[in-house]
């Protein structure tokens, strides 16, 4: 197609690869946007729900916790479940990122969006 233009061919295949990439990018930011994953605290008493993206959705509480007395405990149980979930959160976008990069065969260690 770009016969006799010098590197002019080889600059619009690294156009397309780049517009590709991107639209790839967008798609897993979808799917990281649709992905739940679900954090734990207090052996299962309290779990937080968030997405790959790291937007809590929702909570869990199991009622056999909910003691006035023990509102501090409770308080806890719930941070640290919306932080393992969101632990989960980021662990899950990495890995989605490093099977994309490595699908576009890039390092693994390859830093997108550049």
């Amino acid at each position: 197609m770009f016969k006799g233009l010098g590197g002019l061919g080889d600059m619009a295949k690294m156009m397309k690869a780049a517009q590709e990439m991107q639209e790839k990018m967008a798609r897993l930011q979808e799917d990281l946007g649709n992905t739940v994953v679900i954090g734990e605290s207090g052996a299962g008493l309290v779990k937080a729900r968030c997405t790959a993206k790291g937007d809590v959705t929702g909570l869990d509480i199991d009622p056999s916790i909910l003691i006035p007395s023990e509102k501090e405990v409770i308080e806890d149980l719930i941070i640290a479940a919306i932080k393992d979930a969101q632990i989960k959160a980021a662990q899950r976008g990495e890995q989605e990122m490093r099977r994309m990069t490595e699908g576009l065969g890039l390092p693994a260690d390859f830093k997108l969006p550049f």
